[in-house]
């Protein structure tokens, strides 16, 4: 019997020292987590510190403000102690990855070391080919979270420096620009899809719930990032990819990759982006990658070759199969919007209209469709109006059409705004309005734009 109330003291002190330092632990956790939501992370960090040694697995909030906490002391420390902070936040999401794996994708915080270790690579004495090897490593164990823009174009920019040093040969840098190219668009894919979304409804006339307003923000803040970079990495890409660089590259390389779908691919979409369209390899290319793989792709770019030979009409019709062999929403408003440009490049702009309308039926987050219209419109306005009011009156459609594309597209607001007020400039003035007085009427726009537009009131 003795034993036994024993035992059972022993239990119950064990199960009071349990509890004791989990409400140890909760209540450290919770003066850390007030001091950290309110940015004093002077008076966070000796809480977090000692919650982080006594019991590192007991919260993802460690974590989640530890980080914040840690870039505060980065920022504010100088010499051996901002090292010594920097190493900690590095460590401190190796045990991120420790006690939480489930919550701690490799790609995503594979990239926030190694890009944390580039923007302090003086202190850290990081060399070009250290850091490029830690994204490398990230990006192949997990590409599918290795999203961060920021992240990416820095990727890519140290390839091409190590490029440039001579220390990649060009077939890397122009994989490697290939690899990125193509995850930035798989995520302005992803994100486009979703902010679509969110703009059919509103178009529905359904209002947007504070939730989606946010969502919306965080959905046009990424694609804003990711025109960012992708304008960056073609830049940083430069002439290392002209004609001249590419075609003895690609010349050499054929032969060995001739059956290579992927490498045909890339090899033609390079050489299209980059204008090399009329030299005699592009044709190769393009035969090659037909005869053992078409689809919508060849199907365009046999339609290039078809228009370079003067064949508008057989043109189109691999066009039109490019669209029906595509299955992607994506990828086919991308091709719309490229054969509309064609069109329009040879004054086509009726045809041109009906492809840029497709492309923003598929993908309405993308402005561009609506700025070439407007422009279109523009370079109209002295053909299609019967009075010199009536002309000018064409700039008012232009100036809407613009509007537009500022309304849907994140990345175009700026440049949109100033284009309508470009055109608006050029539209009649109230003066004009005053003079003729049709304040409020509506005038009918002929030839190919047949559309309408109202006076403005004065």
């Amino acid at each position: 019997m003795k034993t036994k109330i024993t035992l059972l003291i022993t239990v119950l002190f064990l199960g009071l020292g349990v509890t004791t330092a989990q409400n140890e632990d909760l209540n450290t956790l919770s003066i850390m987590t007030e001091y950290a939501k309110a940015k004093n992370f002077d008076a966070a960090y000796k809480p977090f510190m000692e919650l982080r040694e006594r019991n590192p697995k007991y919260h993802r909030g460690i974590y989640k403000y530890g980080e914040d906490i840690l870039d505060d002391k980065i920022e504010k420390a100088t010499g051996a102690e901002k090292v010594a902070y920097i190493n900690d936040l590095l460590k401190l999401w190796e045990q991120r990855a420790t006690y939480f794996a489930s919550k701690t994708p490799k790609g995503e915080y594979g990239a926030k070391a190694c890009q944390l270790m580039y923007d302090y690579r003086k202190e850290l004495n990081k060399t070009d080919e250290e850091l490029y090897a830690c994204f490398d490593a990230a990006y192949k164990a997990d590409p599918k979270t290795f999203t961060n823009p920021k992240s990416l174009y820095t990727y890519f920019s140290l390839m091409v420096d190590l490029y440039d040093a001579g220390k990649k040969q060009p077939a890397e840098l122009f994989n490697k620009y290939d690899d990125v190219v193509e995850k930035v668009e798989s995520e302005v894919s992803n994100y486009s899809e979703k902010l679509n979304k969110l703009i059919e409804k509103e178009d529905a006339g359904t209002a947007l719930t504070s939730r989606d307003k946010s969502y919306k923000r965080y959905y046009e803040s990424y694609l804003k990032a990711y025109d960012q970079i992708s304008s960056s990495i073609d830049s940083k890409l430069g002439e290392r990819a002209d004609c001249e660089n590419l075609i003895p590259l690609y010349t050499k390389d054929f032969d060995a990759n001739k059956n290579d779908a992927v490498w045909l691919q890339r090899a033609m979409s390079m050489m299209y982006q980059k204008g090399c369209t009329d030299d005699a390899l592009f044709v190769k290319v393009v035969e090659q990658k037909n005869s053992i793989e078409p689809d919508a792709n060849t199907a365009f770019y046999v339609g290039i070759l078809k228009d370079k030979a003067g064949q508008s009409s057989e043109a189109l019709k691999y066009y039109e199969q490019a669209l029906s062999l595509e299955t992607d929403g994506f990828k086919k408003a991308k091709l719309y919007n490229k054969i509309a440009i064609k069109l329009k490049s040879k004054g086509s702009y009726s045809k041109a209209r009906n492809y840029f309308r497709e492309a923003l039926k598929l993908n309405p987050s993308n402005g561009r469709p609506h700025l070439s219209i407007a422009g279109m419109y523009a370079s109209s306005a002295n053909s299609c109006g019967d009075s010199s009011f009536n002309k000018r009156a064409v700039f008012w459609l232009a100036a809407i059409e613009a509007e537009k594309a500022g309304r849907v597209d994140p990345t175009l607001k700026s440049s949109a705004a100033q284009t309508a007020a470009n055109y608006r400039a050029k539209a009649p003035q109230k003066s004009d309005i005053f003079s003729k007085g049709n304040a409020g009427e509506t005038i009918r726009i002929g030839c190919w734009i047949g559309a309408s537009v109202t006076v403005p009131q004065i």
